[in-house]
């Protein structure tokens, strides 16, 4: 049964509108996710989540009912609130009718079993929350084993970047991890390394990428550092055939990914 609260005023209301701020993201281990179809999506994953927020007149739809089942069936509380609190937690002017508040599912490197997928995404200081979510989607939709985070990557709980994810937030294996953490974890065992750069003429059809291949992506604006295209094993680089000389770099994920994913389906 739900709870009633309807005053933007109330504790928890103020501690879940809080989590749109990063520090407290961190100190109470918690994200928000908006939306009947990405809670949905959680929830299938296995995720339920510790708040369920819905809005007023709707206990009676299908959907929600299960979504509602399965919240207190994993413990979670579930909380029914007015259309202003709605604006105010979501702090959009038409919000979702849905909204959930997840513990923090990332994972370590020492979880990975890397031979779980031929491919994996390693992205180097990604800025923008946008393209995190859409490279999460790519590697949902290829069936990579995961994204790893290096350095001083975007937060993936921002309500941008999980809004952006789609729900494959939930669906993918994430870990954040620095690269002296990362690059000898990658060289314990196989796994071939493969950068993303200007600076090569090898056409990223022109290789071979065997199984684990980790597709290395840098930063939107610099790339990744030397340093770091020096310990990859093969640099790769998309043809430009307009007056643009890159892609976006979620784009640049999928364009090469999908070839990884289209090698390993012809053999």
């Amino acid at each position: 049964m739900s709870k009633l609260i309807t005053s933007p005023s109330n504790p928890l209301i103020k501690s879940i509108n809080s989590l749109h701020e990063k520090k407290f993201r961190v100190r109470e281990g918690l994200f928000l996710a908006e939306g009947m179809r990405v809670v949905t999506e959680a929830i299938e994953a296995g995720v339920a989540p510790a708040y369920l927020i819905h809005g007023p007149d709707m206990e009676d739809h299908p959907v929600l009912q299960r979504l509602i089942e399965a919240t207190e069936a994993a413990d979670g509380e579930v909380i029914e609130t007015s259309a202003d609190v709605l604006r105010k937690l979501s702090r959009k002017d038409n919000p979702q009718s849905v909204l959930g508040v997840f513990t923090e599912i990332g994972k370590s490197l020492a979880d990975l079993d890397r031979n779980a997928s031929y491919a994996w995404i390693v992205c180097e200081s990604l800025k923008d929350p946008g393209n995190l979510g859409t490279i999460l989607r790519t590697a949902d939709a290829v069936g990579a084993g995961g994204v790893i985070l290096l350095d001083n990557s975007c937060d993936p709980y921002s309500v941008e970047a999980v809004r952006a994810s789609m729900g494959a937030l939930f669906t993918v294996p994430l870990v954040q991890a620095k690269w002296e953490e990362f690059q000898p974890w990658l060289r314990s065992g196989p796994g071939f390394l493969v950068g993303a750069s200007l600076n090569t003429e090898h056409d990223y059809q022109a290789i071979e990428y065997p199984a684990p291949t980790f597709l290395f992506m840098g930063n939107e604006q610099s790339g990744l550092p030397e340093p770091y295209e020096q310990e990859c094993d093969a640099l790769v680089k998309i043809p430009m055939r307009g007056k643009a000389d890159s892609l976006n770099v979620a784009i640049a994920t999928a364009v090469i990914v999908y070839e990884v994913l289209n090698q390993t389906r012809r053999k």
